[in-house]
């Protein structure tokens, strides 16, 4: 029981608290506050910044709340920004239901709604652009809220987070919301930096605890034992003085049947008996192969169990639609038929104003279908309005089921009651990657509905091979740093000029969270390196050789293996160069054989290619497929095998033409008709070197047998220790390059980029000698995005004269489009004339920076992507989304999602300083253009 002069103190504090903003706003809602929300909100209103760290659904988002409700009872402005524009206009409805929409604002890309409001909702790079402009909405701004500001991370947009953090006034409270990572400590040291107190709040407190199941053919079975959920599990890892959470003895079984040899339990023995938390008999799993649950099978096990909605991951769009459709062919309903009748109501009003054939386009009746039945996909490529139908309902709980790439974990507010994930890696563009621990409970936090679920369940589908250890190992880690992405921009540097002058612009990149992070790490690399320097000294007494030097005669040795393996090398080299002079010999009509590749076999050529490093000709195979060969179909020379006239008017498009030229080929090959005499020919190209080098090696030899150690008893011993000495200084010396390369890095990146901008006349110095943006400097610093520079170039060379609004929509999609795969085809030909000059003005200019900043040893601007340029052409002058879509590999969405930033950058055009009125009037037309129908519509705005 507490003395009376404690009960004394509670009383007092408790007095004070009541005349707080914070009890005031407390009884606007209808829940207790946690103690880390608390602790977040008193910070905000003792004046102080704030970071709160927390898992996804802990409610992290009432410490933005409490810090707009200081904002408007001070007579203040409130800014709340989010990386994306769905997370914006879903924060921006929420806001206005609680506020009054007279008083909440929204402002993305292509999208403006009450800017001045005293509470705006906006995208991150909208605040950037504002202080680099220094926008009147700015104006008794007093609180920012960063939404999600772990995007600081993201190696495209990262960086606009930083800027914002570094350039907002400094009266200007900020309430920094992040998922968990595990360095917030660092981050927050650094928010301290640049932006005074602030105070760090992590939670790794999940409200609704998480049970962690794997799914095994038909059974349901815990990953741990004992009831343990993954938050424990966490808490358990982390503690070096507790056990392990201890994995369930059942898998580990099932792991070693499939594994006699290799499999390792790490467990403490298979004495426990699995607890299952649903229903259902215990069973022991069948050992060897296990067959898979399907996916209808999968969602009615989780409706018996009480389990849905239910959220499964598929890495693959397709995958996710695959889904839907199996599903809807087993005749799965999820729905009552009072909830069908609503979700046709909804898909009906949402679609009115879509004609019959743009529905057919979008595949409508598959998603219609699967809407009814309570299941959906959700994917980057569906068409926006019926991504926003899909997350509604949702919400309401109509959708009990949603099939999603991990696109949906980035900030959308629907959590389920159960997660779903597939399998463990994912197809990262280039190969298939394990998902780390960070995405793994980014991806299962969206279990358990706070207010509505008592516990959460996240569900890994068994596959072959499995290891549970390595399961458990992702449930339970919590090593996810969050890491810089920052460097400086060329629209950047202008604008940190123009405002502060290039000295000081340097000196406030480097308060940058990236050179915070590279000084930070300076001083444990400095640990490294004198540690290596004390192990080299004892390799360098194992190696001591009592006949000679051995350090010499090590690196003999090594100097021999490298004369050996570049001769090696020069030979494929030479293979590489006869099979290039081959090809750029080729000619239409020439018939070769293939030895090798996916083009293996008899071929046509269709046209030369005389490219001097990489030709690679058109082909027609004898299956009647146009491809193109390269060197690495060859294994050496090629020689044509027989000669066919190719028709004049042979286009390729057609299958019945190709299959008719494919004939010809056959029949040019039964009737062995000669290849074409060869004029001229080629020099061979050799290597010129290759007789020196063998002199040098056969000399290396010698020096190497007649060498004092060569005879020692434990040359093969001292030999490995010289090996390990040599790769350890090696490894030290990167190092000590490393320490002297990130010791002032960024303000490096940041004079090199000036000195970019001052060869283009983007910058120069004034009279008393300090950098300040031209002209064309001026117009970069309205130009924002990854290509800013070459759009500012390309304006100084007018490629945009003369287009008409559908044609400067087509050619502007080339600076903001990036396909999912890289393109491996001919360039694409432009539609216009036009259009055509312009791009060869946009690669031409290309070229030339690209040039540029590799001298300046500078990351590269991205080429110029011309996939999108017809059909946003098409789209512009009016086609139907059918039509524009004809003949292009995107999906709606994706199509949606380009239109919007083509979109974008055209309004940026119309802010350019100096720009023709002419092509500020174009660029206004082909906007409306291409904001019309799908690319304007959402579901908000019913």
């Amino acid at each position: 029981m507490s003395s009376p002069a404690e009960r004394y103190i509670a009383a007092k504090a408790r007095a004070a608290h009541v005349s707080t903003e914070l009890s005031a706003f407390e009884n606007t809602v209808d829940f207790e506050l946690d103690p880390f929300q608390t602790q977040g909100c008193r910070a905000l209103e003792e004046g102080r910044g704030v970071l709160v760290a927390a898992p996804t659904g802990a409610g992290k988002t009432v410490v933005g709340e409490f810090a707009i409700h200081l904002a408007l009872t001070r007579g203040k402005k409130a800014f709340y920004t989010t990386p994306i524009k769905a997370l914006s206009n879903q924060k921006f409805h929420e806001f206005s239901r609680r506020w009054g929409s007279d008083r909440v604002g929204l402002l993305t890309g292509d999208t403006s709604v009450n800017s001045e409001a005293d509470v705006v909702v906006m995208t991150t790079e909208v605040l950037r652009n504002m202080l680099y402009a220094g926008s009147s909405t700015l104006a008794n701004l007093g609180f920012v809220i960063m939404d999600e500001v772990h995007y600081l991370a993201d190696r495209f947009r990262g960086a606009v987070w930083e800027e914002v953090i570094i350039h907002l006034p400094e009266h200007v409270q900020l309430a920094s919301l992040s998922a968990t990572v595990s360095n917030a400590e660092e981050f927050g040291a650094w928010l301290d930096d640049v932006r005074g107190s602030t105070d760090v709040v992590v939670s790794e407190h999940r409200p609704v605890p998480l049970w962690q199941h794997v799914q095994v053919g038909p059974q349901l079975l815990d990953l741990f034992v004992d009831d343990t959920t993954v938050e424990e599990a966490a808490q358990r890892h982390s503690d070096k003085h507790r056990d392990e959470p201890e994995v369930n003895p059942e898998l580990l079984r099932l792991f070693r049947a499939q594994h006699p040899r290799g499999g390792r339990s790490g467990g403490r023995g298979p004495g426990h008996r699995n607890r299952r938390r649903h229903g259902g008999r215990h069973q022991e799993p069948r050992t060897g192969r296990q067959e898979r649950i399907s996916r209808p099978q999968l969602l009615r096990r989780l409706d018996a169990e009480a389990l849905l909605p239910a959220i499964t991951f598929i890495f693959s769009r397709a995958g996710c639609d695959a889904a839907v459709a199996q599903c809807v062919a087993a005749d799965l309903w999820l729905t009552t038929p009072q909830e069908q009748r609503t979700l046709r109501a909804f898909a009906a009003e949402a679609t009115a104003h879509m004609s019959t054939a743009d529905l057919a386009a979008l595949n409508y009746e598959d998603w219609y279908q699967g809407l009814i039945r309570g299941i959906s996909a959700h994917h980057a490529g569906m068409l926006p309005v019926f991504k926003e139908v899909v997350e509604q309902l949702f919400s309401e709980g109509l959708i009990k089921a949603v099939f999603a790439t991990e696109t949906l974990a980035l900030g959308i507010n629907m959590p389920a009651r159960s997660v779903v994930l597939e399998r463990l890696d994912k197809f990262n563009g280039e190969a298939r990657v394990d998902i780390t621990p960070g995405e793994y409970t980014q991806l299962t936090g969206r279990a358990g509905r706070r207010g509505i679920d008592v516990e959460g369940h996240a569900v890994v589908l068994w596959r072959d091979g499995m290891n549970p250890q390595a399961v458990a190992g992702l449930a339970s880690t919590r090593t996810y740093p969050l890491n810089s992405s920052f460097r400086p921009t060329y629209n950047m540097s202008t604008n940190l000029i123009a405002r502060y002058g290039a000295k000081r612009s340097r000196s406030i990149l480097e308060t940058s969270f990236a050179q915070f992070q590279a000084d930070r790490s300076v001083v444990g690399l400095a640990k490294r390196v004198r540690s290596q320097e004390k192990t080299l000294e004892g390799y360098r007494d194992a190696m001591t050789c009592h006949l000679g030097d051995f350090t010499e005669y090590a690196a003999l040795r090594r100097e021999l293996t490298a004369e050996e393996k570049s001769a090696s090398k020069s030979r494929s080299a030479r293979q590489r160069n006869d099979a290039a002079v081959a090809l750029q010999d080729l000619l239409p009509g020439d018939v070769i054989e293939i030895p090798q590749g996916r083009n293996a076999g008899w071929a046509v050529v269709l046209r030369e290619d005389a490219h001097p490093f990489d030709p690679r000709p058109h082909i027609l195979t004898v299956d009647g497929k146009l491809r193109r060969v390269g060197v690495n179909d060859l294994d050496g020379s090629l020689e044509p095998e027989s000669r066919i006239r190719i028709p004049k008017h042979f286009s390729g498009k057609s299958p019945q033409e190709r299959k008719d030229l494919a004939a010809t080929v056959r029949a040019a090959l039964r009737e062995h008709r000669p290849a074409r005499t060869r004029s001229g020919g080629h020099a061979i190209r050799f290597d010129r070197g290759t007789s020196a080098r063998d002199h040098r090696i056969e000399d290396l030899r010698r020096r190497l047998r007649s060498h004092p150690c060569h005879g020692c008893s434990d040359r093969e011993q001292h030999a490995r220790w010289a090996e390990r000495a040599w790769k350890l200084e090696k490894d030290t010396q990167a190092l000590r390059k490393q320490i002297a390369g990130r010791t002032g890095s960024i303000a490096a990146t940041f004079d090199r980029v000036c000195a970019v901008l001052t060869h283009f006349e983007y910058l120069s110095p004034d009279e008393s000698g300090h950098l300040q943006p031209t002209a064309a400097g001026e117009q970069l610093r309205r130009l924002y995005g990854e290509r800013d520079l070459l759009l500012a170039l390309c304006l100084r060379d007018g490629f945009l004269d003369g287009l008409d609004a559908p044609g400067l929509a087509g050619v502007m999609t080339a600076l903001v489009y990036r396909p999912r795969r890289e393109d491996q085809g001919a360039r694409p030909k432009m539609p216009t004339a036009h259009m055509e000059e312009s791009v060869q003005i946009l690669l031409h200019n290309w070229s030339v920076l690209s040039a540029r900043e590799a001298e300046h040893r500078l990351p590269l601007t991205a080429a110029p992507e011309l996939g999108l340029a017809d059909a946003m052409y098409r789209w512009a002058r009016g086609a139907t989304l059918t039509r524009t879509l004809t003949g292009t590999d995107l999906a709606a969405g994706d199509f949606v999602r380009w239109a919007k930033q083509t979109v974008d950058v055209l309004d940026q055009l119309r802010g350019v300083e100096g720009l023709d009125p002419e092509l500020r009037e174009t660029a206004h037309r082909a906007i409306e253009a291409v904001r019309r129908g799908v690319v304007e519509y959402s579901v908000f705005d019913q």
